[in-house]
């Protein structure tokens, strides 16, 4: 039976004691990190130059940080209401700081996005490999330690642990381990507030080699807030949705994506005519297609599971059961609602939610014929950056080199609906994007990296569209990407592939799709809002009502700044602006700006105010 400890000091030194001083850690991606445990070890590290720690991780979580004082003001007490208790990881502190001594190393397979852009250390340790691949890589560093977070419950006076939500590497190794390619200690901390998962990673005591858990110990879980879903990502998730087979199999990826599909599908579910012309609006003059709702439902296996999935499964939309689950996942991560749900559900329903390793997940090895018959009609959406008039999709890096966050599950996916019958991989890009006040296309002639390439291209959505690809010529891949792009980029993108030969000189874009205009989508979603069928937030959302009025006044405050005239101008909005509502009241006294003490604050609150009427009547009008 594990040795239990009720301080990290004391469980520190029986690893150090049993594992020596060259301490290899394998931490689980993202919440399921024994966050006291590795502090630990690394302060001990820090002190001792003779111990050499090396940490291999992915999706190291930290909470938000500001970047101008408006963001503080907003984040701050957010910040201390969702992530105060968290204990912060003392590894990313001190990469942030560059301050890691030569004894410690971090290398991580998937990053927290944009985290870690332009930090030397960080992108020169990282470790480009697809989900499936980590346990094994790790393993060949000789990994000695594995730390997890877990759940406990009593069965018959004895302890049973669950590795909740993170099975997707750890039960990797603990079957490399039974086969006896390799050995290494297995810890657990337990959180009373991580759910008891069902499945694979419900283990007995005896996996384990030592046990943190106390009081000291015991921390909230790391719960980020749901971000708005934009026009753009609701746009997509209803052209995904009319792709969606009924007794089919759906995963989902990362992002607001998942949230659009899944209210999508919701809509589609419960308000049948409204999706349908919400949908014939959006893609005026084509069929529209298989848009019925959903009677037998769809079966989810998914490498990460988060809240939509829980709306889909409320639903009665994600029903369809294999092997007694509607659901395989490989880890989760979401909102504090979401983590006690999990902990508050009926135990019948909760047993139809498996826990899996993620080589389950996210391939077909092992009982491939099962798998194969389980995964009918799979759709597998997931979301890029970019992608190229010929079919590539950029997810994880830039072409300089640079990683964003990483490959993750992404190529898995994209290969299994090609492995698979009557499977697709649908890939989601935003048309356009803002950066430094500049508008940019996400649809490029060419680009210097590449995630999924173009030999594995399939579906492409963006808000205006869906282009399907799969087994076209590159003339006919190109017209239909022109005709999900941005209007104001398709003339250059045009003339780019006819100058290198690859479009005809005479083909011309179609009429019905030389409108793809942001206008446009606000004014086709517009009846579809305004009914309450798209909510900005459709799974809920820990900001307050104050703060979700704030959120989109402070993102156009933040598109602006880039253009020191435009500020000018909404702060001279702002000053000649009629008098405040108590709405805009409320909202100004949360950003401290209802009683402003210098120039500065004043004129917070002159952009402010004229970025709150901005987005008030934006949302009234739809654009």
């Amino acid at each position: 039976m594990p040795k239990v400890f009720s301080s990290a000091t004391a469980i520190a030194d029986e690893i150090i004691r049993d594992c020596g001083k060259r301490l290899v850690v394998g931490l689980p991606l993202g919440l399921g990190k024994a966050n006291h445990i590795v502090n630990e070890l690394f302060a001990r590290a820090l002190a001792d130059p003779s111990l050499h720690l090396t940490i291999f991780t992915a999706l190291t979580l930290e909470k938000p940080r500001p970047s101008n004082d408006l963001e503080r003001r907003f984040i701050g007490p957010v910040i201390e209401r969702l992530f105060g208790g968290y204990p912060d990881l003392a590894y990313a502190r001190h990469l942030h700081g560059g301050t890691l001594p030569p004894n410690i190393e971090v290398s991580e397979f998937f990053f927290l996005a944009g985290r870690w852009l332009h930090h030397g250390y960080a992108q020169q340790n990282y470790i480009c490999a697809n989900y499936t691949h980590a346990a094994s890589y790790l393993l060949t560093r000789g990994v000695n330690v594995v730390l997890q977070l877990v759940a406990r419950r009593m069965v018959d006076r004895q302890a049973r642990y669950s590795l909740s939500c993170n099975t997707d590497t750890t039960l990797d190794f603990i079957a490399a381990r039974a086969a006896g390619r390799t050995s290494f200690k297995l810890i657990g901390q337990v959180n009373s507030e991580l759910p008891f998962m069902p499945g694979p990673g419900d283990l007995a005591a005896d996996q384990f080699d030592a046990i943190l858990e106390g009081p000291e110990v015991e921390f909230p879980l790391f719960a980020p807030p749901s971000e708005p879903v934009s026009d753009a990502k609701y746009a997509i998730g209803l052209h995904a949705a009319g792709l969606i087979r009924d007794g089919g199999t759906l995963q989902i990826g990362i992002g607001q994506v998942g949230d659009a599909l899944a209210q999508s599908l919701i809509v589609r579910q419960r308000y049948n005519d409204a999706f349908r012309e919400t949908l014939a609006r959006l893609a005026p003059g084509q069929p529209l297609p298989d848009s019925a709702p959903l009677q037998t439902g769809l079966y989810g296996v998914s490498e990460m599971f988060f809240e939509a999935f829980l709306g889909l499964i409320q639903a009665g939309i994600i029903k369809r059961e294999v092997d007694g689950a509607v659901l395989h996942a490989a880890f989760f991560l979401g909102p504090q609602k979401f983590y006690r749900t999990l902990r508050d559900m009926d135990p019948d329903a909760l047993s139809r939610i498996q826990m899996m390793p993620v080589s389950f997940t996210n391939e077909l090895y092992g009982d491939e014929a099962a798998r194969r018959r389980a995964r009918t009609h799979a759709r597998f959406v997931n979301g890029a950056m970019m992608a190229t008039l010929m079919g590539d999709a950029v997810s994880d890096g830039l072409e300089n080199g640079q990683v964003v966050s990483g490959v993750g599950g992404q190529y898995n996916f994209v290969a299994q609906a090609f492995a698979l019958e009557g499977a697709r991989s649908i890939l989601a890009v935003d048309a356009a994007r803002r950066r430094g006040g500049k508008l940019l296309s996400n649809i490029r002639w060419f680009y210097g990296h590449t995630t999924i390439p173009r030999h594995l291209r399939d579906i492409v959505i963006t808000e205006y569209g869906v282009a399907d690809l799969r087994g076209k010529s590159d003339a006919d891949v190109i017209a239909a990407m022109l005709s999900v792009a941005d209007s104001r980029f398709q003339n250059e993108l045009m003339r780019q592939a006819k100058d290198a030969g690859k479009l005809p000189k005479t083909y011309e874009i179609p009429a019905r799709h030389r409108d793809n205009t942001p206008e446009r989508i606000a004014t086709t979603l517009q009846p579809a809002r305004a009914a309450g069928l798209l909510p900005a937030f459709p799974f809920g959302s820990d900001f307050t009502a104050t703060e979700q009025r704030l959120i989109p006044a402070l993102q156009m405050l933040k598109d602006a700044s880039a253009a020191p005239t435009q500020l000018l101008s909404l702060a001279w909005r702002g000053f000649s602006a009629a008098a405040s509502s108590p709405d805009v009241d409320a909202c100004l006294a949360r950003m401290g700006l209802d009683r402003p003490g210098s120039v500065r604050d004043r004129f917070y609150r002159f952009l402010l105010r004229a970025a709150l009427a901005r987005t008030s009547a934006s949302a009234v009008s739809g654009s």
